[in-house]
This record gives C-alpha cells, sequence and structure tokens, in this order.
C-alpha cells in the first residue's frame, strides 16, 4: 500500500523548500467531468519536476459534499469520487517519489462536514456516543445564539439544531460544524487519521485554519477591536469579522499541547514535515512564533502577511521579516505570495504595471530569495492574472455572500492552461466547473516553453539558481538601508555570503553597492550594468552577488 520513496530521509528536507500547491479540482481533467482528479494530477507531475519544485501540497480531495469544495470533509480516510480512488493515490504518491518529489497533504481538522458520520451521530442527542465531539451550547434564554462569535464566511458563528434544541459552533460555513478538541477522544481519532495517510506514504501536511482548533470553554464573548486595528488581511474590509478581536473563538493556548501530540506522531516516521495556516490580522506573526517555538511542535508555520492586500515595498518586505525574527526567533517561516484564497498576487499588486512579465519574474525572485521555505501556486509559474468572473460563474459562497464588494476566491481557482491549441487549455475535453479565461490560454505551458525570456522559463531557471547556492535556503537574512525602492539585503550560509538587490520600481535605478569585493552572479536570468561599486538596475529588475 505504502510506496517506497527513493528519496533520501533527510529529516530537514522542509528547510528552505520550494513547495508547489496544486488545487485538484483545478489542475487536470483526466476523465471529462470537467473537474480535476487525481489521475490529472499524477499525468502533469513532469511539469512539476520540470520547474524544480521540491514538494507538493495538494489541496483536499477526500471525500465531502463539496460545500466548500472539499475544505468541508466527510470522511478523512478516502478519496472523493470525483477525484478518484484510493489506489489512484497510492499511484500519485509513487509517482511523486519516482522524480523526486515529495508529497503534503492538506488537513482539514478544526471542523468537519455537517455530513460527517461524526456530527450525524453527535446531533442525534445529548447523550450519544459522539455527542460531546462538536461545540454544542444551549440558547440564551431569549433564544439567541450563546455568544457573539461570527462566522468568517458571514453572520454568527452559531447554528440551531432542532434535534438537541441547542447552537452548533460554525466558524466557516454552518455544513461545517467545529470538532471540539478539548474532547480527548476527538483528538486521539483525528491522529488516528494522520497516521493513516503516514502509512500510506505522504511525506508531510499542510494544516489549514490551526489557529482555530479550540475555543474558549466559557463561551465568553469576542471584544470590540477598535477601527484604527483592523486590516483585511484575513477576511475583507466587508465583512464585521474584522470588527471583533478573536481572543475566545481561536487562538486558544490549549493549542499549543495538542500540536506537541500532533509533532509527536509525525516523529514515529522518517523525514515527515507540516505546515500550518494561521489566520489572524492581528497576532498572526506571534502566534507563528508560539506554534513553531522548541522543535516540538510545528516545523514551519505562514501567516497572511505577503497574501494581504498590502502593496510590498522595501519598507514593507523588511518589516515582515524583522517581525517575524522578533516573534520567531528560533521558527521557521514557509511564504507564499499566492494561494486558493486570495487573489493572485500579480492582479493584487501589478494590475497597473505596464511590463506585466517583468513584475512576474522579480516577485517570483523575491519570494524564493526570503528566508524561508516557499509555496508556489499553480499558475503563478505562468503569470496568471485573477480571472474575471460573471456572477453566474460563481461557485464560491464566500464570494456569492459578499459580492459585489467581495467576490471570492473563484477567480484564482480557474483551471490551470496547458495547451493554447486545444479545448479549455488542455484542462478538460468538456466545459469546466469554472472557465476558463481567454488571457489565460495565451499563457498556456505550451506557449511559454522553451521560451527562455517567458515567465515559465524564469521560474524554472530560477530555481535551478536557488539549488546552486545553498545560502538561498538555509542561510540567515540582513537588511541594508533601501536606496529609493530598491530592496538590498544579504543571504549568509557557511562560507557563502550572498548579495541580493530588486529594484521594485517601474523605473531604473541606480544602486551603490556595500563594501567589500562582490563579484556578480549569472544564471538568474536578470541583467544589470555594473560599474564598479555601483550599478544600474532596469525596472522590476534584480542583481545577485557573492562576496569574494
Amino acid at each position: 500500500m505504502a510506496s517506497q520513496s527513493i528519496l533520501t530521509a533527510d529529516k530537514d528536507w522542509w528547510r528552505g523548500a520550494v513547495i508547489y500547491q496544486i488545487y485538484p479540482r483545478s489542475y487536470q481533467d483526466s476523465n471529462g467531468d470537467g473537474i480535476g482528479d487525481l489521475k490529472g494530477i499524477t499525468a502533469r507531475l513532469p511539469h512539476v519536476a520540470a520547474l524544480g519544485a521540491d514538494a507538493i501540497w495538494i489541496s483536499p480531495f477526500f471525500t465531502s459534499p463539496m460545500r466548500d469544495f472539499g475544505y468541508d470533509v466527510s470522511d478523512y480516510e478516502n478519496v472523493d469520487q470525483i477525484f478518484g480512488t484510493l489506489v489512484d493515490f497510492d499511484t500519485l504518491i509513487a509517482e511523486a517519489h519516482r522524480l523526486g518529489i515529495r508529497v503534503m497533504i492538506d488537513l482539514v481538522i478544526s471542523h468537519s462536514s455537517d455530513q460527517h458520520p461524526w456530527f450525524v451521530e453527535s446531533r442525534t442527542s445529548k447523550t450519544n456516543a459522539k455527542a460531546d465531539w462538536y461545540v454544542w451550547a444551549d440558547a440564551k434564554p431569549d433564544g439567541t445564539p450563546p455568544n457573539n462569535w461570527l462566522s468568517i464566511f458571514g453572520g454568527s458563528a452559531w447554528a440551531w439544531d432542532p434535534t438537541r434544541m441547542q447552537y452548533y459552533m460554525h466558524n466557516f460555513l454552518t455544513s461545517q460544524p467545529d470538532m471540539n478538541l478539548h474532547n480527548p477522544e476527538v483528538q486521539d481519532r483525528l491522529l488516528d487519521v494522520v497516521r493513516f495517510w503516514l502509512k500510506r506514504g505522504v511525506d508531510g501536511f499542510r494544516l489549514d485554519t490551526i489557529n482555530f482548533y479550540f475555543h474558549d470553554k466559557e463561551l465568553r464573548d469576542n471584544p470590540a477591536l477598535v477601527p484604527e486595528r483592523r486590516n483585511a488581511s484575513t477576511a475583507p474590509a466587508v465583512n464585521p469579522y474584522n470588527f471583533q478581536e478573536h481572543v475566545y473563538d481561536k487562538n486558544r493556548p490549549e493549542n499549543l499541547a495538542f500540536l506537541k501530540r500532533f509533532r509527536a506522531v509525525l516523529e514515529e516516521f522518517p523525514a515527515i514535515a507540516a505546515v500550518g495556516e494561521v489566520g489572524d490580522s492581528q497576532r498572526g506573526l506571534e502566534i507563528v512564533g508560539e506554534y513553531t517555538s522548541g522543535n516540538d511542535k510545528m516545523h514551519m508555520c505562514y501567516a497572511f502577511e505577503f497574501l494581504a492586500p498590502d502593496p510590498l515595498s522595501p519598507e514593507r518586505v523588511e518589516e515582515v521579516m524583522e517581525d517575524f525574527a522578533a516573534a520567531a526567533p528560533d521558527g521557521w517561516a514557509c511564504w507564499a505570495f499566492s494561494n486558493h484564497d486570495v487573489m493572485r498576487h500579480v492582479s493584487r499588486w501589478g494590475s497597473l504595471v505596464a511590463d506585466h512579465d517583468a513584475f512576474a519574474k522579480q516577485y517570483a525572485s523575491l519570494l524564493m530569495t526570503l528566508r524561508g521555505s516557499v509555496c508556489l501556486y499553480q499558475g503563478e509559474e505562468l503569470g496568471l492574472t485573477e480571472a474575471d468572473l460573471a456572477y453566474q460563474d460563481l461557485q464560491d459562497p464566500y464570494g456569492i455572500q459578499f459580492w459585489p464588494e467581495f467576490k471570492g476566491r473563484d477567480g484564482c481557482r480557474t483551471p490551470m492552461v496547458w495547451d493554447s491549441q486545444v479545448t479549455q487549455g488542455g484542462f478538460s475535453t468538456v466545459t469546466p466547473w469554472l472557465p476558463v479565461p481567454v488571457e489565460h490560454i495565451l499563457r498556456a505551458v505550451s506557449v511559454q516553453q522553451g521560451d527562455e525570456t517567458s515567465v515559465l522559463e524564469h521560474y524554472r531557471r530560477f530555481l535551478a539558481f536557488r539549488k546552486q547556492h545553498p545560502a538561498f535556503a538555509k542561510g540567515e537574512i540582513e537588511f541594508m538601508e533601501p536606496q529609493d525602492d530598491v530592496l538590498l539585503f544579504v543571504r549568509e550560509y557557511g562560507n557563502e555570503k550572498l548579495l541580493c538587490v530588486f529594484n521594485m520600481s517601474a523605473a531604473e535605478g541606480a544602486v551603490v553597492l556595500p563594501a567589500g569585493d562582490w563579484q556578480a552572479l549569472t544564471g538568474h536570468g536578470f541583467v544589470s550594468n555594473n560599474y564598479g561599486e555601483k550599478i544600474d538596475i532596469p525596472a522590476w529588475g534584480a542583481y545577485f552577488a557573492r562576496l569574494a
């Protein structure tokens, strides 16, 4: 059943790894139903290998009613039939390992689907064997919910169940009831799920909404958040979820002990790693620090600083990196600019940039030279923009709820484009679950492959360049004073000291190099004019050098 990995049993493989995220519904349809599947992923793994990624992270493919497209799980130990079978998954693992790619899967254990047998049983009475497996509470005397907690998808975080005559908690959709991890039986069963997939050969996990696992047992009201402290990093500005300080419905201290239990299970297997998603707009980096401290909880986490709407500047990049270092001095970050939940970064930050490809290339290079591991989201290697979908094409309940001020997550989830010469960009032979934009087809793999000036070939080239210099993956980072719109920092590991310079503007920049005998590096695809101690860098350009 479990595949035999030909990869080395390097327990530290994750530190500085480049992880390629696959959203399975939208990667490759192998059976003509308009939805991507596991066989489709397996068929396209050579693309990931050619890119040079160390691992893939696959968004949920478990049995699910798909109200939240797999993030509502009804069977944690099986594959939904639209994605294939467990045999298909085993085949995927074997092929990935044959190609030297590790496989991480998305684990969604803060909540399940309301169709999960555990919840079906839990809601039947207050005395059944699983009565306490979910978060239940009595109504207030006037019939209203037990407190003021809000769902991130809109409205109260409590839904009334007429059978139990109680409310149940849901941080997301009403069809996604929150599990009660205060119950040791729930923890034990979820850790059994972890072992199930580790025995099948997975190399690690991405933990969804990791800071949502526990709630305040006393169900205390969240305090109001003053307007000047609100931000839209984890929820759109139009969502009243941003009006509260979320100290009681998530971010609870009990999570630390559970994460230690989780890590202990991972240690039963060789060379396993896990990355946690920390969704909090006020304390994100502080929580990351707590969850990655001590080498006994998470290997790495990511917050939403680089997934937020705030545009990047040299000052912003340095601020985030230094805030992380202060909050998590012995922790490790996993940075991403795009994923399945946020607007693609070339649209989020570069919608007004005239030279789209230069912008995409520079931001890819910046991401891959920051201290930490890296997550690349499918399609960003093609420079794909956010798709502009009509209301009638929306599938995401989040977008439907807050349309038109917030259009949801469908715009970043449209199908991958492989071949500009065939229907639907080579994703499917039929109309897919989300439309394929014409502008995406023009950026298909077939168009860019072999064109050394393309975004795709730049990603491939820069990943190879990164692997030639261990300082990029594992080194320390030191920032220097920005020069106008130019970001400068040094990465250092062992005897290697590398200078990284990024002109984050649409105008040519001139930079005076720091003191030292800096030897320009090649193989990264950027061109700059070097005049001894001074260099001219084109708009959206970069320069790399090694201290001799």
